[in-house]
């Protein structure tokens, strides 16, 4: 995984120089999207972009790459790097200026990164060979603007430490009233009664893509109900299924929570039908 795209051109990653002074290294101040593909076929492009391109808005950063574009540099990296199962990071900071200064710099161009690593095959939908996570719970400390895909991850980061330090796969954490709001690198839900809960969208949490493509799929169905609404902790330690979702992991089931069981322990029926449909439908965005 050698080539990478670097503000217009392609070329091995170890010629890919950016100045110290880009604001993406000194301050975090950019934004980013991660999108999966398995063997060239791109998951949730459309609404990737179209995340990247709101996060670009709320945060100033004046940069205007079309959907045709971006899907060029996504398909170019993945045929320069041999294709397979790929992620692909892409990143737009607000650029480099000459002093370090805390206020928006003005006439500066962004910086446009992109590369891509390897990812696991897509998940099946087969309690026999699925992964089981085991996660940990805490309460959030990051920044009140988790909406907002900022390169920016060192909360993010910490939280994920935390569990990984544990001995677990993730962390999921809860706000000042006891209220879930997502992992530490994902969207989190429960499963009670064969019905799907997750908390509404808001400064809190990321507007995941898997997860819009999952309410979405869920919906159209219609054999799953699907709740968006506050979620408390106690729910979650009493929930039948817990779920996480990203674009790498797409529906990840969790079997643990701070050492107990979920539910019976075991992976549930309500997450395979799900993963089944998500599977059958995931391309179609």
């Amino acid at each position: 995984m050698s080539i990478v795209f670097l503000n217009g051109s392609y070329m091995p990653m170890d010629e890919a120089k950016i100045s110290p002074m880009d604001r993406g290294f000194l301050f975090g101040d950019g934004i980013y999207e991660v999108i999966p593909s398995y063997d060239g076929k791109l998951v949730g492009f459309a609404p990737h972009i179209e995340r990247m391109d709101q996060g670009m808005d709320l945060i100033g950063i004046k940069f205007g790459y079309s959907q045709d574009e971006w899907r060029a540099v996504c398909e170019n990296l993945i045929e320069k790097n041999g294709g397979g199962n790929l992620g692909i990071y892409l990143h737009v900071s607000r650029g480099t200026d000459s002093k370090r200064f805390h206020a928006y710099p003005e006439d500066v161009e962004a910086t446009v990164f992109a590369f891509v690593f390897e990812i696991p095959a897509a998940p099946v939908a087969d309690k026999a060979v699925a992964k089981a996570y085991k996660v940990s719970s805490t309460e959030d400390l990051r920044w009140k603007r988790c909406n907002i895909k900022s390169t920016a991850l060192l909360g993010n980061v910490m939280h994920f430490q935390q569990g990984y330090e544990s001995g677990n796969n993730e962390i999921i954490l809860y706000n000042a009233d006891g209220e879930m709001t997502e992992g530490s690198a994902c969207n989190a839900y429960i499963v009670k009664d064969g019905v799907v809960i997750t908390p509404p969208l808001d400064h809190q949490i990321l507007p995941g893509i898997t997860r819009l493509m999952l309410l979405d799929i869920l919906a159209k169905d219609g054999s799953i109900k699907v709740e968006e609404r506050i979620v408390t902790m106690d729910e979650v330690r009493n929930a039948d299924e817990i779920w996480l979702t990203s674009s790498s992991k797409e529906i990840a089931p969790v079997v643990e929570l701070d050492g107990q069981p979920v539910g019976d322990g075991q992976i549930g029926a309500t997450w395979e039908k799900a993963q089944a449909l998500y599977s059958a439908g995931k391309y179609n965005y």
